[in-house]
């Protein structure tokens, strides 16, 4: 039995995630802003411990570490799901906004993860999953900030793979692309209400009637998405990298395609500023 720790398990990829690994025989510590809500998902199951925790909050964070050592004596993988999208162009999206957003989409994977790592280092063992997106490896307009967080997040996995790596504990970031969740919905996305009439006709503009238009009718299941999560977390190998849905994979693709084509374009300036080879 591996003992996992989800934030944001009330709704969305954290039930659907916390509802599989208790299904697979495995113990979870979910938390949420509201505990009271996992008790009426998943009722009094005896592998599970919800715990109230605003991933914000430090001391929360060190506490609900605690408390989950005390009740199975270890945390195998912490999947940090907790977060929310804000939609707007970069220039409309207030300092409070862009502060909110990251205090829980970045300083609160970080305040999380720390309260973990000194178990799992102990242990010599674990598997730091950190849910990222699309978003995190392709930018959008429209999605700037928000993708600002998620570029943060892939840049913290890469280094914790290096740095962890040596004492036993695995990294993965995971890249969904658009999921019939309720991302799109209020309780998962602000908008920026502070709309500039500039944008509207571009393609940030665009985004917000895209992003109305298609709620509940993005192409990946997140059903499947779960059940994958399952499969990796019990990997011997799990990959540093894991896109899920089929429009993740385009847009990589893509992504690499476009950056290898500009890099070729452009080598000759780029690699310009060393000092010659034959200097002193």
């Amino acid at each position: 039995m591996r003992v996992w720790f989800i934030t944001g398990a009330s709704r969305g990829f954290g039930a659907l995630i916390t509802q599989e690994a208790l299904i697979a025989g495995d113990a979870v510590v979910a938390t949420a802003r509201n505990p009271a809500g996992l008790a009426e998902k998943f009722g009094n199951h005896p592998n599970l411990l919800a715990i109230g925790l605003d991933v914000s909050n430090e001391i929360q964070a060190q506490e609900a570490a605690a408390a989950a050592v005390k009740r199975f004596g270890r945390v195998d993988i912490l999947v940090n799901n907790a977060g929310y999208g804000l939609l707007g162009a970069v220039e409309e999206a207030t300092a409070e906004e862009i502060e909110k957003l990251y205090a829980t989409n970045v300083f609160g994977l970080l305040k999380v993860t720390r309260a973990i790592l000194p178990h799992m280092r102990r242990q010599r063992s674990g598997h730091v999953i950190n849910m990222s997106s699309v978003g995190g490896y392709q930018s959008f307009a429209g999605w700037g900030v928000y993708c600002s967080t998620k570029f943060a997040v892939e840049g913290l996995s890469e280094a914790m793979a290096a740095e962890l790596q040596p004492l036993g504990i695995k990294v993965t970031v995971v890249e969904p692309g658009f999921f019939r969740t309720d991302f799109l919905d209020e309780s998962s996305l602000a908008v920026s209400p502070s709309s500039i009439a500039d944008y509207r006709d571009t393609p940030a503009g665009a985004m917000r009637d895209f992003a109305a238009g298609h709620n509940h009718g993005q192409p990946g299941d997140p059903k499947r998405l779960a059940k994958s999560m399952i499969a990796l977390a019990h990997a011997a190998n799990p990959p540093l990298r894991m896109p899920f849905g089929s429009d993740t994979v385009g847009a990589i693709e893509a992504k690499n395609e476009y950056v290898a084509e500009e890099l070729d374009a452009w080598r000759e300036l780029a690699v310009s500023t060393d000092f010659p080879k034959d200097a002193a």
